[in-house]
Formats: structure tokens, C-alpha cells, sequence
């Protein structure tokens, strides 16, 4: 075999080093600024912010390609200060090298000299107190004289022909369609963090005074008010609707904001915003944060949905990381992930039982045929209230201390007790339907409940609560089972034998490939240890290499509730069904299952009337 040939490299004899030209500086630096449309929209309207505006106009024409104009009503720029605005690195928003006290969106004086070396920007502003407006225009990085307009005070950025001076980056953007979403999505985002400016956002393709396809006017009042009401604007009134309001604070870091019932998720996460010091971010620690918040109640194809304010001292916080100033980094990451987790908990303990509105809704959809329904042909009156407490009185069951052994599907009538169940939120058992759904009657409607989703969630909560206590008893079999795994699978099991144990499951080697159970947890009565052990092995494997030791713990725990659950096909007595109603009431969560699914179903009588055209 021939010997390689050496590498033989060659340079230019004379090495020559060039300071690079303005116009060159500040199109590499509209690369990392400026993006697509929606990155020149976000630092415009982030600029009027700054301005102390109060109402912001945004047009855009071609998916904001040939024109993107931000108009506001702002304190304005000095008309001697416009050629300075649109120099590189010039700030009104830091005093010196100070970068650890940045209290406004934009300081790094980036933003206008990248937009006007890629596209033609005008600038057109009257600054509070000045007899008239001013005029300064960018053409290919080349700044232009200054003018005199006509403008009230504030300001008017107007940026045309974004990328005509590097016509390759064009080539980059998207569908006229995909950028408008994304100019939408900028603006609605700064729309959240501020409740108390108005947005209008317009398409002007074609000319004239446009389209207007976003508005939220200024909202007024209190802050929480003021927010909650933005935010139904903007993601609905189904997430005003299911929204748990958060107000926690922790050693100088506050969060604050709305955060959705575990029931309203999203199979994707596209409704969570978050915000630092009031700057929308994507930051991984906070999303992590908010997603071990819900990993009791969401499955792993689930995500919630959330908009919350994190604020601290400036100085706590660093933003000049990235140059779209998306990310963050906090001194202390460990003090505001375990705020996000703690505040997020405790509000959905304060939720109780309470489930998404948006269930009913979907049911009744479903329940709702296709084909427009025939024209009412007479109407069947209601029975006087009087008649119906009366019949309600006579079928109310009593309300058992616990569960009770004898299975049965009927349920008979008693006599009147002290505390009609039928005021309580859930209701009083009427019926259950294909041993798994429990039908319940209340003062205002019915309440249809999944039996084994609800006592899992009960049993997992019975667990967590003994597990944090003392551990969780177990129950010594007189014959130890014995199951069968290869040898990885009973090292990695052996491996969490003590967290186990204290899970009330007791395990040792027993040869080769097999392990000895001699306890299970005694909550769950009895049980195939196999399949739970099966179940444990599938939780690490879900979970990876994760080294959060609780969080492995709470997720075996998941896994094992659902083995001492009442198992659907089993029929249940009056007396269980309204204890297990009675239970849910009482502990917290119980509207959703370990996976997020509803447990219960809540229907108004009045729209159950609407079902049959009795309204």
C-alpha cells in the first residue's frame, strides 16, 4: 500500500486584514437581528413600547415583504437625534456599560441600522413639546438628509422592500400566509405583556386603508383584571374560562399571571407564554419548569397551556445573551424554577375537583346531530319546583362512610337524609351505566363520571399523601411471588429497592433473572405484582436517565394507583358510587386523571333541555 501523500496547505503570500465597511457590519448583524417580517415587527413595536406608547398601529402588505409600517403614539425622537438613531450600537436605554440594569426591551441600538441596511426604512417622528416632525430615510444602508413632515406626536417606522439589499434571503422566507401568522403571533405576544396599550394590526396589500384582522383595545382597572380580560381577547374565552389566576412571590422574584386546568391542554405546545421582567422568552429552564408543574396530571403527548410573568431585580437576570434577546439567563435558576413549580402546584390544588368547562362543551357537541334538528312541534312544561324537590328528596341515597362490599347496579330509594347530596357539587348517584360511568344528579344538571379514571386519581393522591408521611405500608404476602425478568431488568429494578420498599413494595433477588416479591403496597388491596413491576419497568424507560428522584418516585406511584383502582366492568353499589363522589369533592386534582383526562362530565339542565328542544 503506498504511503499517503502529505498535506501540503497553501496560504496568499501576503496576508492582507480589512476593517469591514458599515454597510457590511450591519447586514451580518440584520442576520441575527432580523430574521423574517415578524422579527422587524417585534423590535418596532418593542421600540414604541420603549416610547411609552399607548396605542400601536402595525400594517403590513405581502406578508409584511414590501411594507411593514409600526405607527405610535410615543414620546418621539428629537429631530436632531434621527441620523444617531440609526447608528450602530446608539441607545437612549442604558446609561454607559451598565447592561446588568436593563429595565426596557430593546438597548442594544441594533434594531434600526439592520433593518436599514437590508431594506428601505423611513423614519418620520415628532417629539413631545417640538413645533413639527422630522424625516430621515436609510436607502442600502446610505442615510438620507433630514426633512420636515406633517406627524402628531409620536413616531411612524416604515420599512420597505425587506432583504432587497441581500436578495438571497429572500429565498428563505415563507408563503405570504406563514409570515402574516407570524407578524400576528409577535404582536399578540406583546399584546399579553402589555393589558394597557391598544394593538391594531392591518393588512394594506392592495392599498387603501386596509384590512384590520388583530384588535385589542386598552384595557383599564386592575392588573389581574386587566390581563385576564387581554388574554380571553386574544386565546379565547375557553382559556379565560379554565384559567387558574397565579400570584406567588419568593425571595425577590414574583410570578404572576394565568395558568389553564390540566383538562384544557394542548397536544402541542403552542399556548404557553412566557414572560421575564415583562420580555416574551423561549427559555428552556422555565418551560421545563412549568412542565414539571403539570407532570402529575398531564401524559407526555399533553402540554399546558399558560401565560406567566416572571419579575426580578434587573440585576438577578441576565437578557444579553442571544441578539433577538429570547433567551435569558438568571443567577439564580434554581430559586425560579422551584417558584414556577411550587406556584403552579399550589393553584392547582386550590382547584379542587374542578374540571374544564370546554368537557361539557365537547359533549354536548357530540351529543348534538349533524342535520339541522326539526322544528319544535309542542313543549312538554317543566314540573313545578316544588314536585321536583320533592321527587329529587325521594330518590337521594344516603351518604356512606366508605365504600361497601355487596356490588349492585339499582339504586333504591331511602329516606330523606339531614345533608341532601343533591347540593353537593357532584351530585347523588342515580345510576351507573356499562359498569364504568356513574350517573349523578344535581340541584342544577347531571354529572356523568369514569369511574376507574376518578379512583385512580384518588388512590394516586392516597399514595403521594402516605408516601410524603411516613411511606407507604405494605402488606406481607404469606407467599412470596416470584416473577421472572432478564438480568438488565432485575438490576435496574434492584437498583430502586429502597425507594421501593418505602413505595411498600418489597423486592430481593431470587436467582438469575427472577426477583421475589414479599410486600405490596397495602393501599392497593391485592394486586399481581408482575404487572406492576412491568408497569415500573415501562416508567423508566419513559423517563430516561432523568435524575429528579421524586419525580421518578410520583411517576411510579402514577403507575401503581392504577392497579388499586376500581376497574371498569365492575358494578358498584349506590352506597360506593356516592362515596366515591363524596371523595372526589374532597381531594384535590380529582377533575382530572394521572393523565389528564377528564374524570367527570358537568351538564347544565338547561342545555340538556336545549338537546331536546324543550327551550
Amino acid at each position: 500500500m503506498p504511503a499517503a501523500t502529505p498535506k501540503i496547505e497553501t496560504y496568499p503570500q501576503d496576508v492582507v486584514i480589512r476593517q469591514l465597511d458599515e454597510a457590511a457590519i450591519n447586514r451580518i448583524a440584520a442576520g441575527e437581528v432580523v430574521e423574517r417580517p415578524a422579527s422587524a415587527a417585534k423590535e418596532l413595536i418593542e421600540n414604541a413600547l420603549d416610547a411609552g406608547a399607548t396605542r400601536i398601529e402595525i400594517s403590513y402588505a405581502d406578508g409584511g415583504k414590501t411594507l411593514l409600517r409600526v405607527t405610535d403614539d410615543g414620546i418621539g425622537i428629537p429631530a436632531g437625534q434621527l441620523p444617531l438613531a440609526l447608528s450602530r450600537h446608539a441607545t437612549s436605554k442604558i446609561d454607559g456599560s451598565d447592561l446588568l440594569n436593563i429595565q426596557s426591551f430593546g438597548f442594544r441600538g441594533e434594531a434600526l441600522p439592520s433593518l436599514g441596511a437590508v431594506g428601505r426604512l423611513t423614519i418620520t417622528s415628532r417629539a413631545r413639546g417640538a413645533g413639527e416632525a422630522a424625516e430621515i430615510s436609510v436607502r442600502g444602508g446610505e442615510i438620507g438628509q433630514i426633512a420636515p413632515a406633517a406627524l402628531r406626536t409620536g413616531s411612524v417606522v416604515e420599512l420597505r422592500d425587506l432583504f432587497c439589499a441581500t436578495p438571497a434571503r429572500l429565498k428563505f422566507l415563507r408563503s405570504d400566509r406563514a409570515e402574516v401568522q407570524a407578524i400576528t403571533d409577535a404582536v399578540k405576544r406583546l399584546a399579553m405583556a402589555e393589558p394597557f396599550v391598544g394593538f391594531v394590526l392591518r393588512d394594506v396589500t392592495g392599498g387603501g386603508p386596509g384590512r384590520e384582522t388583530f384588535r385589542a383595545d386598552p384595557e383599564t382597572g386592575d392588573l389581574f383584571d386587566a390581563l385576564h380580560r387581554r388574554l380571553a381577547r386574544i386565546l379565547g374565552k375557553d382559556f379565560a374560562e379554565n384559567a387558574l389566576k397565579i400570584d406567588a412571590e419568593r425571595e425577590g422574584l414574583r410570578l404572576t399571571g394565568y395558568a389553564a386546568l390540566p383538562t384544557y391542554s394542548r397536544g402541542a405546545a403552542v399556548a404557553q407564554f412566557l414572560f421575564v421582567n415583562g420580555r416574551p422568552v423561549r427559555d428552556k429552564l422555565l418551560v421545563g419548569a412549568l412542565r414539571g408543574a403539570y407532570a402529575d396530571f398531564l401524559s407526555r403527548d399533553r402540554h399546558p397551556a399558560a401565560v406567566l410573568f416572571l419579575d426580578c431585580p434587573p440585576e438577578r437576570v441576565d437578557v444579553n445573551v442571544h441578539p433577538a434577546k429570547s433567551e435569558v439567563r438568571f443567577r439564580e435558576p434554581g430559586l425560579a424554577r422551584g417558584l414556577i413549580v411550587t406556584a403552579l402546584k399550589h393553584a392547582l390544588a386550590q382547584a379542587g375537583h374542578r374540571a374544564s368547562s370546554t368537557v361539557a362543551t365537547q359533549t354536548l357537541g357530540a351529543f348534538t346531530p349533524e342535520a339541522a334538528a326539526p322544528a319544535r312541534v309542542y313543549q312538554m312544561d317543566r314540573p313545578a319546583q316544588a314536585n321536583l324537590s320533592r321527587a329529587q328528596a325521594w330518590q337521594a341515597p344516603p351518604l356512606p362512610d366508605g365504600f361497601a362490599e355487596a356490588p349492585s347496579a339499582r339504586v333504591e330509594p331511602v329516606p330523606v337524609q339531614s345533608e341532601d347530596p343533591l347540593q353537593k357539587p357532584l351530585g347523588a348517584a342515580r345510576a351507573q351505566i356499562h359498569e364504568n360511568y356513574i350517573v349523578a344528579q344535581t340541584e342544577t344538571g347531571m354529572v356523568l363520571v369514569d369511574q376507574h379514571a376518578a379512583h385512580e386519581r384518588l388512590v394516586y393522591e392516597k399514595l403521594k399523601r402516605l408516601m410524603a408521611e411516613n411511606g407507604v405500608p405494605s402488606q406481607a404476602l404469606l407467599i412470596p411471588e416470584i416473577v421472572a425478568f432478564s438480568e438488565g431488568d432485575c438490576a435496574r429494578l434492584l437498583a430502586l429497592a429502597d425507594s421501593l420498599n418505602r413505595l411498600g413494595l418489597s423486592i430481593e433477588p431470587f436467582g438469575p433473572g427472577s426477583l421475589a416479591v414479599r410486600a405490596t403496597p397495602a393501599v392497593l388491596g391485592p394486586v399481581k405484582a408482575e404487572a406492576i413491576l412491568k408497569d415500573i419497568l415501562d416508567e423508566l424507560d419513559d423517563t430516561g436517565g432523568s435524575d429528579a428522584l421524586q419525580s421518578r418516585i410520583e411517576a411510579i406511584l402514577s403507575r401503581m394507583a392504577c392497579h388499586g383502582s376500581v376497574r371498569s366492568g365492575r358494578r358498584m353499589s349506590a352506597d360506593e358510587m356516592n362515596a366515591l363522589l363524596r371523595e372526589m369533592e374532597a381531594t384535590p386534582h380529582s377533575g382530572q386523571c394521572n393523565h389528564g383526562r377528564p374524570t367527570y362530565v358537568s351538564l347544565a339542565l338547561d342545555d340538556i333541555e336545549k338537546l331536546f328542544g324543550r327551550t
